[in-house]
């Protein structure tokens, strides 16, 4: 029987199954990883994307069969090791997801694999406190302690030692802390606008602000409140919020997943209820409450309307100029731009809106870069990973020096600095809302 091939069709995501007894059964892992990767092998259209690829094929041709079957079955975690779940083996590059007959979605058998791994072994030290970002920021936010911290992070020798003793790459940019928080800077923020509705949106959201938001750029907030509030839409805070989740997801820990789930939820869902949209400035968090959330929990109502209520700031952005409601009176050009689309940003299938809503300032030119800059948020700081971090970025580190841009960014902040790691020339990126907000004047 012949077997036709894929990507004719739009791909759709099965719901994850990750409270079945299957689940977490190591041989039925081990069986599915095979047969995964093996069509890979057949096939290598994503050896480009990560290195996930380029370690899954280099044991194949180096094992004594040169197939998946010479591959030792404890070599399959290396794979695993290297993915982050950027999701675009899945969306732009994979031939055989569903409906494809093979179903192969490997960035969710690479979290099934994260998970297993988890409840069998946990996670070290580190790996809990790169993803426990909430409490981090609360205890480094201190003000006393966040000035010290920022300081130990930039001095060189300090960085050896952290390296050598929690695993953290001396040559990673660490994101600095603040103890003026995005929450602190807004509190009490009241919007005297009046919404006015469109035909998709209701014209008045509440940011989530996110943890990296909150602690780490909480001007980006205040520069996404600016710029909405110049275009009419009133912003108000979620009155209580934690971590989305997205770095527990990452290291397999999807009980705790489940925790920020709980937490969050109720939250925005009375929020929705009340009329308010939701948009979140860091993609990845964006991402967890429209894809990653309810294909976890398919069967909760609330999760599927706050889903429905996400959305990117630039998404909604353009939603507002189809609508007639974008105050395009830009007093300032912003000159070439040199624009890195995030991975968690393009996977959420909305187009290039931020690429668009830039090119809408007189006398602007946009360059957008469409390739992974493979930081994730914990991958590009780990000591034995930050070397390929940045062999996954030098591509889009070169796009930027040859565009030899006024402004260089990512829709993801974390991306933005992977980019200044790599360009080791003082430029800073500026994020997409701040140069929007530049453009307005305001």
């Amino acid at each position: 029987m012949s077997i036709k091939e894929g990507s004719l069709e739009a791909p759709t995501r099965h719901a994850l199954d990750w409270q079945s007894e299957d689940f977490y059964n190591e041989e039925s892992l081990f069986k599915e990883l095979e047969r995964v990767y093996d069509i890979c092998h057949g096939c290598r259209r994503c050896v480009s994307l990560c290195q996930s690829f380029p370690t899954l094929f280099d044991l194949v041709d180096e094992s004594d069969t040169f197939e998946v079957d010479g591959v030792a079955k404890e070599d399959y975690w290396k794979v695993v090791d290297h993915c982050y779940l950027c999701d675009l083996c899945y969306m732009t590059k994979c031939p055989y997801v569903p409906p494809h007959e093979w179903n192969l979605d490997f960035p969710h058998l690479m979290l099934r694999a994260k998970a297993v791994k988890f409840k069998k072994q946990g996670a070290s030290t580190r790996d809990k406190l790169l993803t426990s970002t909430d409490a981090v920021g609360k205890t480094i936010g201190i003000p006393i302690i966040v000035n010290t911290v920022n300081a130990v992070n930039s001095i060189k020798p300090a960085r050896k030692v952290l390296e050598a003793t929690l695993g953290v790459h001396a040559d990673a940019k660490l994101p600095k802390y603040h103890s003026s928080t995005l929450r602190k800077r807004l509190s009490g923020h009241q919007s005297v606008l009046e919404a006015q509705a469109g035909e998709t949106t209701k014209g008045k959201v509440v940011l989530y602000a996110t943890c990296y938001g909150n602690y780490n750029e909480p001007h980006l907030g205040e520069d996404l409140t600016a710029v909405f509030e110049h275009n009419g839409i009133p912003v108000t805070l979620a009155e209580k919020e934690q971590c989305c989740g997205m770095p527990k997801l990452e290291l397999g820990d999807l009980e705790s997943v489940q925790k920020a789930k709980e937490a969050n939820i109720p939250v925005l869902a009375k929020l929705v209820d009340e009329g308010w949209d939701i948009v979140a400035p860091v993609p990845s968090c964006a991402l967890m409450f429209k894809q990653e959330l309810p294909l976890m929990f398919p069967d909760d109502v609330d999760v599927q309307k706050v889903k429905a209520a996400m959305y990117d700031p630039f998404e909604y952005l353009m939603l507002r100029h189809k609508e007639g409601k974008l105050n395009t009176d830009f007093k300032n050009p912003l000159g070439k731009v040199s624009y890195h689309v995030a991975c968690h940003q393009r996977v959420q299938n909305i187009g290039m809106k931020t690429r668009d809503l830039l090119q809408l300032v007189p006398e602007t030119t946009v360059e957008p870069i469409e390739r992974c800059s493979g930081h994730d948020g914990t991958y590009a700081v780990k000591k034995e990973f930050h070397e390929a971090s940045m062999k996954i970025a030098r591509p889009v580190v070169n796009k930027v020096k040859q565009a030899e841009a006024d402004h260089y960014g990512s829709d993801c902040p974390m991306a933005g600095h992977q980019i200044e790691n790599g360009l080791k020339d003082g430029r800073e990126p500026e994020h997409p809302i701040s140069l929007i907000r530049k453009a307005y004047g305001i």
